[in-house]
């Protein structure tokens, strides 16, 4: 394949809740999606060039080996419930990348990484619905890789690296989550104290200036400020760890933050 002069970074991205920018949002608040669906909109212009392909990680799918998506026109998994029937409607008519998946098994085979392949699955909400934002064309072939189940911090991270020189073939890779996760709390009014220091926590690792010692950091999440209070199962954070692996010697770079309903939320770019 072709390596191009600049090399793409790696982000870790928040993709909201269901279709949450694509509906009107609570009366009581306005602007409740605002800031986010600002960041995603600047994300193309913050790139060194257009990619050539997006390949996406989310938190919504787990397989028993990382699973690659096959489809060359992937359909849309409306895998969210109890929203506007006109969100189940939502179009995003992208090309899949086959020939991508076909690296990407291969760099993961050569890294020891055993992985899967499947053709019929949809992409879900934590790609197709902040897509839709940051790339509303749909022109840039885009690939889903599973998150493997277990949800290893350390095996996730390996993941990345192995992925890593896709890089300088002009993908950019994106982990799709939420750097807080916890929906019984989110809009309660409680455990925002909790949120920040999670927050303060997760920004200092993300962005510690030695690669070696982020790595250490975000291997051992659950040792942070409140973490199982922010994250009772930890498949919304585990694509950070993708995207942290990935990174290599480039130090991730705090993007986006804001308090989303009294919970500080983050976002990240390595490189």
């Amino acid at each position: 394949m072709s390596v191009t002069s600049a090399r793409q970074p790696t982000l870790f991205i928040p993709h909201g809740g269901g279709p949450c920018f694509f509906m009107d949002p609570p009366q009581a608040a306005p602007h409740l999606w605002d800031r986010m669906a600002e960041y995603l909109r600047g994300i193309a212009a913050s790139l060194p060039q257009r990619p050539r392909a997006l390949l996406v990680i989310s938190g919504h799918w787990e397989a028993p080996r990382p699973t690659v998506n096959t489809a060359a026109h992937p359909t849309l998994l409306f895998d969210y419930y109890g929203f506007p029937e006109h969100t189940y409607r939502l179009t995003y008519p992208v090309a899949g990348a086959p020939d991508l998946a076909a690296e990407v098994r291969r760099l993961l085979a050569a890294a020891g990484i055993a992985t899967a392949e499947d053709g019929t699955r949809g992409l879900d909400h934590g790609v197709f619905i902040p897509l839709k934002v940051a790339f509303p064309d749909a022109d840039i072939p885009v690939l889903q890789l599973s998150l493997q189940q277990g949800l290893d911090p350390q095996a996730h991270l390996a993941i990345g690296r192995a992925l890593a020189p896709l890089r300088d073939q002009d993908v950019l890779i994106i982990g799709s989550g939420m750097s807080y996760h916890n929906l019984r709390l989110l809009f309660s009014g409680r455990g925002n104290a909790e949120a920040q220091a999670f927050d303060d926590w997760l920004v200092a690792a993300a962005t510690a200036p030695d690669p070696e010692r982020r790595d250490a950091l975000l291997r051992e999440w659950e040792t942070a400020p409140f973490a199982r209070v922010c994250h009772p199962e930890e498949e919304h954070l585990i694509p950070l760890m993708v995207a942290a692996g990935a990174a290599g010697a480039d130090v991730g770079r705090h993007v986006y933050g804001e308090h989303l309903a009294g919970k500080a939320l983050s976002a990240f770019r390595f490189g």
